[in-house]
C-alpha cells in the first residue's frame, strides 16, 4: 500500500515535469512567433536540448518511482505531439 505522502510526492513530482513541458513548449512558440524558421540550427539545437533535458529529469523521476515509465513516455509523447503540430502550422504560414 502506497502511503499518502508518496502519493503527494508523485502527484508533485508529476506536476513539475508537466510545467517544465509547458514551458519547452512556450519556449519554441516564443522562437516560432519571432521569425526562427524551424529549419534554423539555432531552434533545433534549443528544441534537442530542452528536450534532452526534460527526457533525462523524466528518467531520474522515473528510478526514484516518483512516477511510471508510462507517465513519463506520455509526458514526452503529449509535448512531442504539440510541437509537431506547432511546426506544422509555422510552415503552413510561410
Amino acid at each position: 500500500m502506497v502511503s499518502q505522502r508518496k502519493l503527494n510526492q508523485r502527484k508533485e513530482a508529476y506536476g513539475l515535469l508537466k510545467n517544465d513541458a509547458e514551458k519547452i513548449l512556450r519556449l519554441i512558440e516564443v522562437q516560432i512567433e519571432n521569425f526562427m524558421m524551424p529549419q534554423c540550427p539555432l531552434y533545433e539545437e534549443v528544441l534537442d536540448t530542452q528536450m534532452f533535458g526534460l527526457s533525462r529529469e523524466i528518467d531520474f523521476a522515473i528510478r526514484l518511482d516518483l512516477i511510471d515509465e508510462t507517465e513519463g513516455k506520455e509526458l514526452l509523447d503529449n509535448l512531442e505531439r504539440k510541437l509537431n503540430l506547432l511546426h506544422e502550422t509555422a510552415q503552413k504560414s510561410l
